[in-house]
């Protein structure tokens, strides 16, 4: 019997993801800016960098089985300068309160990062 690849395509779900809020903002462009503000507000720096918020939105994007958000806040983690050894610890967490189910979903944040893991952060542009 061939081993068949297990791996989803991360980049394919986040482009999923991008182009249905697109549509949704089509219809109800008040409520995609509404969201769109309200995630800005509560990732942005604080006392807890928006690096850090990123990997606590990992953690709880893994405990609601939500792919499509484990593509876009991986991506964005990434982008922000996260390396993947802190995202994978980051989900990991996430069988804390998950349990099984959660742990289940890691396989997930295991492709986003093989997908993502070469999409350049934010502090390189700014060291570049």
């Amino acid at each position: 019997m061939e081993k068949q690849e297990l791996h989803e395509d991360m980049k394919r779900v986040y482009n999923q993801f991008m182009d249905m809020f697109k549509k949704a903002a089509e219809v109800e462009p008040g409520y995609a800016k509404a969201f769109m503000g309200f995630a800005n507000e509560a990732t942005k720096a604080g006392e807890i960098s928006k690096k850090d918020k990123e990997l606590i939105v990992i953690s709880l994007s893994v405990i609601q089985h939500c792919k499509y958000c484990i593509a876009f806040h991986v991506k964005a983690a990434f982008e922000l300068g996260a390396t993947p050894g802190e995202i994978m610890e980051a989900a990991l967490v996430a069988g804390i309160q998950g349990g099984g189910p959660a742990v289940a979903q890691l396989k997930y944040v295991m492709d986003a990062i093989r997908d993502f893991s070469n999409v350049s952060s934010d502090v390189d542009k700014d060291e570049g």
